[in-house]
């Protein structure tokens, strides 16, 4: 695709260049919209362009900056279609929801409007979440920005091809097993995924109830924290929000504190079979915050190996009960037409549905039923419990965990959609941390000349500050 100076733009440098009055929200708006509709055809990182609705929040925000100086008024943002924008389509991904329109805002919505940034659309995802890849989506395969050969990572791979491009400054995912990290490392830019509970769920399209969370994508780890300071809080609408107050740290670290944080190393996640090239970009990330007095620590998570088994049967019980309520009479599919009842639910998900989602709710349906609920689901959950431990035993020791964010760089497209277990195997490195309901970040490794590598830093439970501070102090070295 062309190069553009879009793709260097971070939501930084944007304030810096309105401060100056080198630009306007319209003018970086109408560049940004027409780079979409001449470039996007290749990547397909949008489902959906808000193009009048961008146009019209862009000259809002002019008129605001002249009385405000908040730091994402006319921002643009991308936000990946399984967040409800009321009364816009959301799709998750899925044609069951292809004419769904949302009835109310999602809470990071109503939080993100307050801020005035200018929302150019809706990214793609692999159906209700479901993939590594992108290419489970209803609708269309996204591409790579760094090489349109290869997977964008997933389930968030719109976003984060949106934001890796130059369509979007920062964009809103959701990670369930490693949505927002992986896609993140794959195409070379910051994914966050927040301690569970700190943001809310309300309005997000669920597929894991216990483990599901937004986050954001970004360019640079400041733009990420800027983000996340916007969405994350308090929700009376989300049962399993809490309440938490995040400092000044989260958008002032101190770096002297940073460099006195200890990073323990897990053997875990260094196995045979990790691709050579993410073993020596990881390790010369680790040289480098090293050489920036950071202290490390070798450590263990002994049931690591227990981490996808756990979640592939955990997650499909939940995505069984999560997608009974797509039976044709609340989210009728156009065009069918039905002689029963029976018939209503037979078509409407037979042909709503894709092979994926339908694999996981026939799996989860299987866990839960008489006789294998205790064999499967419960022992699961006993895994789960004892994964959480073993990060809580090493935080006894470290502040901070740093691991690969995949065993691979990204694959091919079509080289795995053919063999989940592969597929699934792409999440180990992040999994845990849904299990364990904590805060993770993926930061790009630096001066690699072939395909991105990010790195992982997971934190102890609303630590962000600590993971975001090691990030920047990562990225200024």
């Amino acid at each position: 695709m062309t190069d553009s100076p879009l793709k260097e733009l971070t939501i930084k440098k944007f304030r810096e260049a309105l401060a100056k009055k080198n630009i306007s929200v319209s003018e970086l708006t109408g560049e940004i919209l027409d780079y979409i509709k001449k470039e996007d055809g290749k990547i397909k990182a949008f489902l959906s362009l808000r193009e009048e609705e961008a146009v019209r929040e862009a000259t809002e925000a002019d008129e605001a900056l002249r009385q405000e100086a908040g730091p994402l008024i006319g921002v643009p943002l991308a936000i990946k279609d399984n967040i409800l924008i009321k009364g816009e389509i959301t799709t998750a991904g899925s044609k069951i929801l292809e004419t769904y329109k949302g009835a109310y805002d999602a809470t990071v919505m109503e939080k993100l409007k307050r801020e005035k940034p200018v929302l150019l659309g809706k990214t793609n995802l692999d159906e209700f979440a479901m993939g590594s890849s992108t290419e489970n989506s209803g609708f269309q395969i996204t591409r790579n920005p760094r090489d349109p050969e290869r997977v964008p990572g997933g389930s968030s791979g719109g976003s984060a091809a949106a934001v890796a491009a130059g369509m979007a400054l920062g964009a809103l995912g959701s990670d369930t097993f490693g949505s927002i990290r992986q896609p993140a490392s794959f195409c070379g830019v910051v994914g966050l995924k927040p301690t569970y509970g700190a943001v809310s769920r309300s309005g997000l399209i669920a597929m894991t109830s216990s483990m599901d969370q937004i986050g954001p994508i970004a360019k640079t780890v400041e733009d990420a924290a800027i983000l996340f300071s916007a969405i994350s809080g308090y929700d009376p609408m989300d049962s399993t929000s809490v309440s938490h107050e995040y400092g000044d740290e989260i958008l002032s670290p101190d770096m002297e504190k940073a460099k006195a944080l200890r990073i323990g190393v897990p053997d875990e996640y260094f196995i045979e079979g990790l691709d050579p090239n993410v073993r020596t970009a990881v390790g010369k990330a680790i040289d480098e915050l090293k050489a920036l007095g950071v202290k490390f620590k070798k450590i263990s998570l002994p049931h690591t190996k227990y981490a996808v088994p756990a979640y592939y049967l955990s997650m499909p019980a939940e995505v069984s009960a999560n997608l009974a309520r797509f039976d044709g009479i609340r989210y009728a599919r156009p065009g069918l037409a039905f002689k029963n009842l029976v018939d209503v639910y037979f078509k409407t998900r037979g042909r709503g549905f894709g092979t994926e989602v339908k694999r996981r709710i026939i799996l989860g349906t299987f866990v839960l039923s008489s006789g294998y609920y205790d064999a499967y689901y419960a022992r699961a959950q006993k895994a789960r419990k004892i994964i959480a431990q073993d990060f809580e035993d090493a935080f006894k020791a470290v502040d901070v965990i740093l691991t690969p964010v995949a065993p691979t760089p990204a694959f091919k497209i079509g080289e795995k959609i053919n063999d989940p277990l592969a597929m699934y195997l792409s999440d180990i490195f992040t999994g845990p941390v849904n299990l364990a309901g904590l805060p993770a970040i993926s930061i790009p490794t630096k001066g690699g000349s072939g395909l991105p590598i990010g790195f992982q830093l997971i934190g102890r439970k609303f630590r962000e500050a600590d993971i975001l501070a090691l990030g920047r102090l990562y990225e200024s070295g």
